[in-house]
């Protein structure tokens, strides 16, 4: 995209995409989350025609092979099935099927995993005042009713991942307090999937620019997976694996004592 709030831009030309995706899976990534449309707060929607224009030299890149396993960062059903058709294996849906009556028959038919997130409105106006009760409360129910619909539209329970949605609609305090309550949506299941990568909450917590806020992006991280999470979701690959791998190693050597 050439607007997304830390890496828009970067990407864009064929053959910088294809070498992204390259070196995601050598710095150790499980998965690439690839996306034609920005979710940052303010962010305006782009025609499904744009969405898969701009992804059309990442699904000729994972015909070819060579690449990690992709996930389709869409909210359009038809963008999903063209991804799933080049070789996609989640579709990472931030609307979590509300978007696109048929997005959740379109997983389903294609026997592939899906990533369910909470978002408050739209990316275009999702930080106007969001408010919530008890944040975690009422996000851990919505997760419970999409991950229901979508069992009801056919993909089956161990497909579905969670997603919080940290920053979709939330201030600073409801994603701290997410991040806190992890073990609370751990609890419902599935595994969760967390993004806290260099997004605005570390310029309120912290006062830092988008590219300085890697240390906290993964203290925040580390903090998630501690909580119960399962996935984290990065710009910074390498660092964040090793860190991951540091922090579990401890964790085992403290286990053996």
């Amino acid at each position: 995209t050439p607007d997304s709030f830390f890496d828009g831009g970067r990407h864009l030309e064929p053959g910088t995409a294809r070498e992204r995706l390259a070196q995601i899976g050598r710095d150790g990534a499980a998965i690439c989350d690839v996306g034609g449309e920005s979710s940052r707060p303010g962010a305006l929607p782009v025609s499904e025609v744009e969405e898969l224009r701009r992804l059309a030299p990442v699904f000729e890149a994972m015909r070819e092979g060579g690449c990690p396993p992709v996930s389709i960062d869409t909210t359009k059903a038809r963008v999903a099935e063209a991804a799933l058709s080049a070789g996609a294996v989640l579709v990472n849906d931030i609307s979590a099927g509300r978007d696109d009556d048929a997005m959740l028959r379109v997983v389903a038919e294609s026997e592939q995993s899906v990533c369910l997130m909470h978002m408050l409105g739209q990316p275009a106006t999702m930080q106007s005042a969001p408010h919530y009760g008890d944040v975690v409360e009422e996000v851990v129910a919505f997760l419970a009713e999409r991950a229901e619909a979508a069992v009801t539209a056919g993909i089956a329970s161990d497909r579905i991942l969670v997603d919080p949605g940290i920053g979709f609609g939330k201030t600073l305090d409801h994603n701290l307090r997410l991040l806190a309550g992890m073990d609370r949506i751990a609890a419902l299941g599935f595994p969760v999937v967390v993004g806290v990568s260099r997004k605005s909450m570390f310029a309120a917590l912290l006062g830092r620019a988008p590219e300085d806020r890697l240390a906290g992006s993964i203290g925040a991280a580390l903090r998630a997976v501690a909580g119960g999470a399962s996935v984290v979701r990065t710009h910074d690959v390498a660092p964040t694996v090793d860190a991951l791998r540091s922090w579990r190693a401890v964790g085992q050597a403290g286990q053996e004592i």
